[in-house]
């Protein structure tokens, strides 16, 4: 067998690797009258630049990763489904060269969608408290809604994975506690690597979800600072498989050099680290 690095190692084991990734610029951080007249105010979509910054460290993911992403799971808000899926584009395309070399977007970039299965994930969703969600802009009943075939709408055709059954067929209940939040985080990452223990993973969520992957698979990481519009974090485990398709999974552990755009301290230091693919930077 070879690993998802490329490596032979042997029958029956190799490298699953998992990435948490954050959503790109959205637009109220950008537009502070949008949520005045928006319909559905507490989930806005991204800027256009926020589209670009998506589809550039899509193909950061492609060409720096040294593995292929198999599945991709995605928060059904709005800005995480349209980083997915210029993400997906830069992932699946077959020629992403322009005409116009300045342009950074995903216009007119061919795909081809048998490269990756696409699912909506509820676990996956926003921290579902006044914490994340100002009170202004929150339902007043507390109901958040949406509609899967709308959500995957937003995502390139012939992506999705029908098959696929979500972990959480709910969204998480209104008023989650912060730990109670970071803890479904965490829960939601280990069970779908365990559901699919033989792919590669992208998981596209919100910034306290990528915390959350941070905290719980690196060792001795006392807090995170900062977790960037298209950050992510990088973390595998060694699988190996039995017969009848059983296998034994090694823990799931966060690669230094795996985070990117995340600021964080060490327990046993007093600066804080900011990772990339190439260097790490003390600051």
């Amino acid at each position: 067998m070879v690993s998802s690095h490329g490596d032979l190692i042997n029958e029956s084991q190799f490298y699953q690797n998992v990435v948490v990734m954050r959503h790109g610029d959205r637009i109220d951080n950008f537009e502070p009258l949008w949520a005045s007249t928006a319909a559905r105010p507490w989930d806005p979509p991204l800027v256009e630049a926020g589209k670009i910054r998506a589809y550039c460290e899509g193909q950061r993911l492609r060409n720096e990763l040294g593995f292929p992403i198999h599945r991709v799971f995605i928060s059904p808000f709005l800005r995480c489904l349209q980083t997915a899926a210029e993400v997906v584009i830069a992932l699946c395309a077959v020629d992403d060269h322009h005409n116009d070399p300045n342009d950074l977007s995903s216009n007119g970039v061919v795909i081809d969608p048998s490269k990756i299965k696409v699912s909506i994930e509820y676990g996956l969703s926003e921290m579902m408290n006044l914490r994340a969600i100002r009170p202004d802009v929150a339902p007043k009943d507390g109901v958040f809604k949406f509609s899967l075939s709308q959500c995957e709408g937003v995502l390139p055709v012939g992506t999705i994975d029908h098959a696929a059954e979500q972990l959480h067929k709910q969204l998480p209940k209104w008023q989650e506690s912060l730990e109670g939040a970071r803890t479904r985080y965490r829960e939601v990452i280990k069970a779908l690597a365990d559901k699919y223990p033989s792919e590669n993973l992208l998981l596209v969520t919100h910034g306290e979800g990528v915390e959350a992957a941070v905290c719980g698979f690196m060792q001795k990481v006392e807090m995170v600072r900062q977790v960037e519009y298209c950050a992510y974090s990088h973390s595998r485990r060694p699988i190996v498989f039995g017969e009848n398709q059983s296998f034994t999974a090694g823990d799931l552990v966060g690669l230094h050099e795996g985070q990117v755009g995340i600021t964080y301290s060490a327990r046993d230091s007093k600066v804080a680290l900011n990772d990339s693919p190439k260097k790490t930077n003390i600051i």
